[in-house]
Order: structure tokens, then sequence, then C-alpha cells
């Protein structure tokens, strides 16, 4: 993952409105630095940040680092698995950093769709100026009954934001 800036990263963190006991879940292969300012923003809020490490040498750095933490937990996670659901837990918040392949993008909104609280976020990182990938992504949320989808494309050096908001009742 390429560098945040993380001036930038706390503004886009005002998204995530004050609340007791949220719930922030993670795909992500790589990054420290962002996981370390998602961390500390959790720790300080007492949230709960569960890191799905899509790459388990990422799983093994994070393992160590955090396993004294109570409110981050690494998992190693595979993105083929049938279903996301670990625990019965849903999440508000659902940070995507992972590249999920094209041929599994349905699949994989389809399975966050069961783990994301009915008008949960869910925050998709792609690469800076990619207006093609940015599509398809809008299209495929829409055909998975996220709303409200929006772009944030003048945030980050290297990445654009897409934001799409869970449909109530709707699909999964």
């Amino acid at each position: 993952m390429k560098t945040i800036e993380e001036n930038k990263l706390e503004t886009l963190l005002q998204i995530i409105a004050p609340a007791p006991a949220l719930r922030i879940a993670h795909f992500s292969e790589s990054g420290e630095a962002l996981v370390h300012m998602l961390g500390d923003f959790c720790s300080k809020n007492e949230y709960e940040y569960q890191i799905n490490c899509t790459q388990p040498s990422f799983f093994e750095t994070l393992q160590n680092r955090y396993k004294d933490n109570t409110y981050i937990k690494p998992v190693n996670f595979s993105l083929e698995r049938p279903r996301y659901m670990i625990q019965g837990k849903l999440y508000e918040y659902l940070f995507v950093t992972s590249t999920i392949d094209t041929e599994m993008r349905s699949d994989f909104l389809k399975k966050c769709h069961g783990i994301i609280k009915n008008a949960g976020i869910i925050i998709i990182f792609l690469p800076k100026g990619n207006s093609v990938q940015r599509y398809e992504w809008i299209s495929l949320l829409e055909e998975h009954y996220y709303v409200a989808s929006s772009t944030i494309d003048d945030l980050f050096e290297h990445y654009d934001i897409l934001i799409s908001k869970k449909m109530h009742g709707w699909g999964g």
C-alpha cells in the first residue's frame, strides 16, 4: 500500500460519528502505517477494530504487534471463505484497502453485506484517477444494495475513496 497522509486520514475519519462501542473492520493486505493510524483512532475512542489480513505475512507482522491490545484484533483472513461473518459481529464501518480482483468483487460485496450493520458504511480505497475501476465498483455496489455512493478524489495523493451505505433491510 502506498503512503497515506496522516493529516488527511484524520479528515477522512471525521465521517465516523462518535458513538459508544463502534465496530470497524478493515480488509488489508499491507500498509502498517494506515493500520497504526486507524488502530490509534480506535483505541483512543474505545472502538473495536478488526483487521482482516488478506496476506498471511501481513497477519504475522500485526499479530505480534497487537497481541496485548484490547481494541485491535488482526485476523488471518482468506477472501475465498464462504462467508465473512465471524462470531456474529456486525460492523458500522468497513474499510477496504486490499486489492480485490475484478472477478471477485461481486462476491466480495455480497459477503461484506452480511457483516455491515444496516446503514453501515463501506469505504473503499481505489488507485488515484482510475475512473473505469471507480464506475465498475459503483455499479457493483448498487447491484448489491449499497446506496448513496460517492467519491472523494481530492483528499489523498495516491488514492480515491469510494464511500457507500448499506441499504436498510434489502439484499444480502
